[in-house]
């Protein structure tokens, strides 16, 4: 429909078709226009207009309450000829329009039956209009203005339409309005002037804007701001606070909204220097701190680390809105503080998706997700409905603690409510049912996303690896390439997992030499310590230690690379080396428990007693203890945690005499297998000798064995 009116715009006879392009930046236009006269706006509803107030009826129509009562006005004004009177008739538009008790329809209504509606009326229909619950219908307003043929369109008449076309970013609806501008001489006006800047901004055209604000005469404050603010929203935070500097080198006096969009841009740079400068000039020239601004102002310290400053603030506005609180709880979740960001949300007066989001997203952050997913039921408790971060959230906490059920409710949760699939949101399905164990719907998952970026095959390429399907994995790698996507440190350390995973040696060598030899990576220490891995399952372990030495002199070996050459050294047996770097694993964290055990367990298996128990004797004379181990089962989408010998669950002895009965069950199991084993001939031979049915005879001794 909107198209329409676009393509219906060109054909009306009042102003000529136009070029496709529009010719704003011609010697003839605005660059060599001058500033028009001051207009009053003819958009503020003057009620205590001189001819309002000695006119009865009109005096009556400004204080109306309801339709009902307008449309007793109108009668009277039909009824005594009023109604055709210019200004009378326009006083009956402009209320229905934009008063307290508007109602659009009802004013087109009277609109187009009016003889001859003065411009004020159609400017002040088309506002209404544009503040309406369908802005679009601006341009409907508006062919009608020009197929009446009765007036011109004025330098009023186009900004609420370049106001609707950067609020619903119809660009190309914006450049036709931009033609009839130019072919009626009104782009020298400023009101049209900075309506066209902020339509170009909104719309993504920040060249073109610049072009026009460059080459113009006729820019005031507005036309500043507009720019400034259009590349703080484009992302463009460093042109945004270029052109604050030009702004002050010409003498222009910023305003509020100016200093809104560079602290802004502070923020998004996360320069606090600059940000510390921007709030000293607001205090020092005295400008109004407005709750925007104030917001903005947490904002970047929040952003730029200053917690301090930034509760300052908050502390001393008198009117805190939702986004207040919110940029305080994102400030403390982000930085880890999440009993003081916890304390936030409870105090809030109302609370949105956001807070709740930041705060679920802190909890993932710390790895707190069995945290995450109790307040996520907490936020659906209080009737907040969660959008599409809360459900990335949510999903990165299942992947951390292998809720799967969980997982797959929001899986089903995202359908149900038509949640967009966008990129972040598939992305965390696939990582999720990859780490929870369902490979095959991360796959699925992975293949029905319309968009996928390099993330996406990051999580599949590690979910492959993950579940041992090294060669998929590699496959997966090669094709994200051949796509086009560049992969980063995650997407080797996926490979290269793969390849440890896969037993792939060589290509593991292959890669890990690609990663700064094609795509101009350097490897981190997570990267060393797969290397490190694959060529010691490989039994390589003099190739592992030498790629050890060989490493960096930014990266020194930590526990987790020595680690992995460590309990290499013990599976193949080379005692030598494994002392050797036991060793060098106490020295670096003499208090790991894991060590101490490994290294009396590899003297164990080599039958050096002596050296066992000397290890135990220093790990009880350091006071190391050994730490149990820890393991989580999801049931019913709760998760549950024990440990060694655990009886802190009410009902762990249903659950220990469960686990006997599996014991007893899988050994069972095994003895049948070892039967059905047995090669045709033993099993004929021992039929001969007992004649008893073999089956039968040994399932009843099996079975009272066990029982």
């Amino acid at each position: 429909m909107i198209l329409l009116h676009v393509i219906e715009l060109r054909s009306l006879q009042l102003i000529p078709k136009s070029p496709s392009k529009p010719r704003f930046l011609s010697s003839s236009s605005l660059s060599r226009r001058s500033l028009p006269r001051f207009r009053e706006n003819p958009t503020n509803r003057n009620a205590t207009h001189p001819i309002v107030l000695k006119n009865p009826l009109l005096s009556l129509l400004e204080r109306c309450k309801s339709l009902c009562q307008v449309k007793q006005i109108q009668a009277q004004m039909v009824m005594t000829g009023l109604i055709f009177d210019g200004f009378a008739s326009s006083r009956l538009v402009c209320f229905c329009a934009v008063s307290d008790c508007r109602n659009f329809d009802y004013c087109t209504k009277i609109l187009y039956n009016l003889q001859n509606p003065k411009v004020f009326s159609w400017n002040i229909a088309i506002r209404g209009a544009a503040e309406s619950e369908n802005p679009e219908d601006v341009i409907v307003l508006y062919r009608k203005m020009l197929e009446h043929g009765g007036c011109r369109p004025d330098n009023f008449t186009y900004p609420p339409m370049l106001k609707v076309c950067a609020g619903l970013v119809l660009k190309d609806m914006g450049h036709e309005i931009l033609d009839h501008i130019l072919k009626l001489g009104l782009d020298a006006d400023i009101y049209v002037h900075n309506a066209v800047i902020h339509m170009l901004v909104s719309c993504g055209e920040q060249e073109l804007a610049r072009k026009v604000f460059d080459e113009s005469l006729v820019r005031d404050l507005v036309s500043w701001n507009s720019l400034i603010n259009g590349y703080v929203r484009s992302g463009r935070a460093k042109d945004a606070l270029e052109l604050f500097r030009e702004m002050q080198v010409e003498g222009v006096e910023p305003d509020e909204v100016t200093m809104l969009g560079v602290v802004s841009s502070c923020a998004e740079l996360e320069n606090l220097n600059m940000g510390r400068e921007s709030h000293q000039y607001i205090e020092e020239t005295g400008l109004n701190l407005t709750i925007p601004l104030a917001n903005a102002l947490m904002d970047m310290y929040v952003k730029c680390g200053d917690l301090e400053e930034a509760q300052r603030i908050f502390d001393n506005m008198e009117k805190k809105t939702i986004v207040s609180w919110t940029a305080m709880v994102v400030g403390y979740a982000r930085f880890g503080f999440l009993d003081a960001a916890r304390k936030l949300l409870e105090e809030m007066p109302e609370r949105d998706v956001v807070p709740w989001n930041a705060l679920i997203g802190g909890y993932v952050q710390a790895k707190c997700g069995k945290e995450a997913l109790a307040l996520f039921h907490e936020m659906q408790a209080g009737n907040v409905r969660p959008d599409e971060v809360t459900m990335v959230h949510c999903l990165s906490a299942c992947s951390q603690i292998g809720a799967l059920d969980v997982g797959i409710w929001i899986d089903h949760y995202i359908t149900k409510h038509n949640l967009y699939l966008n990129v972040a949101l598939g992305t965390a399905l696939v990582d999720m049912y990859a780490k929870c164990g369902n490979i095959t719907r991360a796959l699925q998952v992975f293949h029905e996303m319309p968009a996928r970026n390099s993330l996406t095959w990051t999580a599949i390429i590690g979910g492959l690896a993950l579940h041992g399907s090294a060669h998929d994995a590699i496959s997966y790698f090669l094709e994200m390439i051949d796509v086009g996507l560049m992969p980063d440190e995650i997407t080797f350390l996926g490979v290269l997992s793969a390849c440890c995973h896969g037993g792939l040696v060589d290509e593991g060598r292959k890669y890990f030499a690609q990663m700064s030899s094609k795509f101009s990576l350097y490897p981190q220490l997570k990267h060393y310590s797969c290397m490190v891995d694959l060529l010691g399952r490989a039994g390589l372990l003099e190739e592992a230690e030498e790629l050890i030495n060989s490493m960096p002199i930014q990266f020194q070996a930590d526990a987790v690379v020595w680690g992995a050459l460590f309990f290499a050294c013990r599976v193949h047996g080379n005692v030598l080396m494994g002392e050797r770097v036991g060793m060098k694993l106490l020295e670096l964290d003499p208090h790991d428990s894991g060590t101490y055990v490994l290294l009396a367990n590899m003297y164990g298996d080599a039958n050096m007693w002596d050296k066992a128990g000397k290890v135990r004797k220093m790990m009880r004379k350091q006071g190391v203890e050994k730490t149990p181990g820890c393991s989580s089962i999801e049931v019913n989408g709760i998760v549950y945690e024990f440990i060694v010998r655990d009886k802190s669950h009410p009902e762990s002895e249903q659950i220990y005499n469960c686990l006997v009965q599996l014991t007893r069950q899988s050994e069972f199991v095994e003895c049948m297998s070892d039967l059905a084993n047995h090669s045709d001939e033993s099993l004929l031979s021992f039929e001969l000798e007992t004649q008893k049915p073999i089956f039968c005879g040994n399932y009843s001794a099996q079975a009272y064995c066990i029982m």
